[in-house]
């Protein structure tokens, strides 16, 4: 047996054993090489959402969430190069609740990197952010692979600086799921051409991922499941041989192929969301290619919460959910037909219809 497969299989028996007790989506992906002294796993934590109540009183469930998942992380074999935070660490990006959260991912081992989400930004712009974690958008290389950390929830000047009386009132507008009054996320010109300056001097049979905490392709604006310009940030990854982008962002399973560029979203902490057309019949662009998640129940806040093994094997994302209270499940990359694929749920009549409550 090879060393990769050793350490698969080692992984999947760490796996198998915290599957047991936990609730929780926590991610590894390992980056398998020809040579395996290149192979290496990080993890990923997202979407938290660590809420303030009054003095040093957060909302305990959502505490509870994260500090499980730091806990987990922390027991991963094979340990991790690095593990990711993918946005929206705090809930209305206040002081407290940014300082409460860093605090409790400060008890992970190894190096973090953080990506910044719409409810980190929106109070004041990320500038207790940048103090606590460093720059809103960066890139950095690992072992041979190139990873890029972008803000993608911007939005237009008009909506961000001149229609609200209070930061205080922005940060709330933006926060809510279903709301009219909230604003298209976008990239920006500035990290466009910063990200096309990056991506200039890398060699194009270079492995890319790509983090951000929206989606980078346009799902449903209604609840800024969008990025205003995904097509333009897409066509500067489109020279690449392999491109995979992880979000955060949705709390629920979608994955999707577009060219060259795999998408693949990742679970949340917190709560998970119903999909759009279950909630709102109103017009949404799912991926032609995603399967809704079973829901048994809508409404029970750890139904469709878990934990995902992600295998990347030269550049291609294997998803492997195990969802608590759900079915799990299985999203891979198939070579042959080029594009990410749910290996169970496919057939429609293999699909659990879901309770509805509203």
């Amino acid at each position: 047996m090879s060393t990769i497969d050793n350490s698969r299989r080692n992984f999947i028996k760490t796996a198998g054993a915290l599957a047991i007790g936990t609730t929780l989506p926590i991610s590894l992906v390992e980056l398998a090489f020809a040579e395996s002294s290149q192979n290496f796993t990080f993890a990923y934590i997202s979407d938290a959402h660590i809420q303030h109540i009054k003095d040093n009183r957060f909302v305990r469930n959502w505490d509870r969430g994260l500090i499980r998942a730091v806990a987990e992380t922390n027991l991963l074999t094979p340990k991790p190069d690095f593990v990711m935070f993918g946005g929206d660490l705090a809930q209305l990006g206040s002081k407290p609740e940014l300082d409460h959260g860093a605090e409790i991912l400060s008890a992970l081992h190894g190096n973090v990197h953080y990506v910044m989400g719409e409810h980190d930004y929106y109070l004041d712009l990320g500038e207790y952010w940048g103090k606590l974690f460093g720059p809103q958008y960066y890139s950095f290389d690992h072992k041979g692979v190139h990873f890029v950390v972008l803000n993608s929830i911007k939005t237009y000047d008009d909506w961000t600086f001149k229609r609200w009386p209070t930061a205080e009132q922005r940060m709330l507008e933006m926060a809510g799921l279903d709301n009219p009054n909230g604003s298209p996320f976008m990239v920006g010109e500035e990290q466009r051409v910063w990200l096309k300056d990056d991506l200039d001097k890398i060699d194009k049979d270079t492995p890319v991922v790509v983090f951000s905490h929206s989606p980078l392709q346009k799902i449903y604006k209604g609840w800024n499941f969008w990025t205003e310009d995904a097509d333009q940030v897409q066509a500067l990854l489109q020279p690449f041989n392999k491109v995979s982008v992880i979000y955060g962002h949705v709390h629920q399973i979608q994955y999707n192929q577009i060219g060259n560029i795999s998408f693949n979203s990742v679970m949340a902490t917190a709560w998970p969301w119903p999909y759009p057309q279950a909630y709102a019949q109103a017009e949404q662009y799912l991926p032609k290619l995603t399967v809704p998640m079973n829901r048994a129940d809508p409404f029970f806040d750890r139904d469709a919460t878990g934990w995902q093994f992600i295998n990347m094997a030269n550049g291609n994302l294997d998803l492997n959910y195990t969802l608590y209270n759900n079915t799990s499940r299985i999203v891979r990359y198939n070579t042959d037909k080029k594009r990410p694929e749910d290996v169970a749920y496919q057939d429609e009549k293999a699909r659990i219809v879901p309770q509805t409550h509203y």
